[in-house]
């Protein structure tokens, strides 16, 4: 099988030795390595614009990434960012959107004779504050609504 320029077409692709470099008849769709396009070898470059290798000593940081602490309605034990020092939280409640609303819903309902105001003494209907024991800094709040 021929091409009309007269070239024969390759039927399989080529052998080992025809890709590299062996066999020079078959022409090659890129540059064999150490040979010019005309098959002449020529010499590989020398190393340009780089620094001899140096010994510098690699410097590792360490990171401790503390995660968030979630507060709930129960003490938790934890590292006190104001003083540094392991506590268990101390808890103390007010009252918030929950109390109210369910004060509001008692009155609704015809608690008006002071029985509306059974939520305040309830805590958990209450927001609550962490606080440290130690230095007395706000570690955070549970809200409950």
């Amino acid at each position: 099988m021929a091409t009309p320029s007269g070239n024969p077409v390759p039927s399989a692709p080529p052998s080992y030795e025809e890709t590299m470099g062996l066999n020079v008849n078959y022409p090659h769709p890129y540059p064999v390595p150490g040979q010019k396009p005309d098959g002449k070898g020529m010499n590989p470059p020398p190393h340009m614009g780089q620094p001899p290798p140096t010994n510098n000593p690699i410097t590792v940081q360490t990171v401790y990434v503390q995660q968030p602490v979630v507060f709930y309605d129960r003490p938790i034990q934890m590292c006190c960012p104001s003083c540094n020092q392991m506590i268990v939280t101390r808890l103390s409640y007010d009252s918030g959107a929950l109390t109210w609303l369910s004060c509001g819903g008692l009155c609704l309902v015809g608690c008006v004779a002071g029985c509306c105001l059974i939520p305040f003494c309830i805590d958990a209907l209450k927001d609550v504050d962490h606080t440290c024991p130690k230095c007395s800094a706000l570690l955070g709040s549970y809200k409950r609504l």
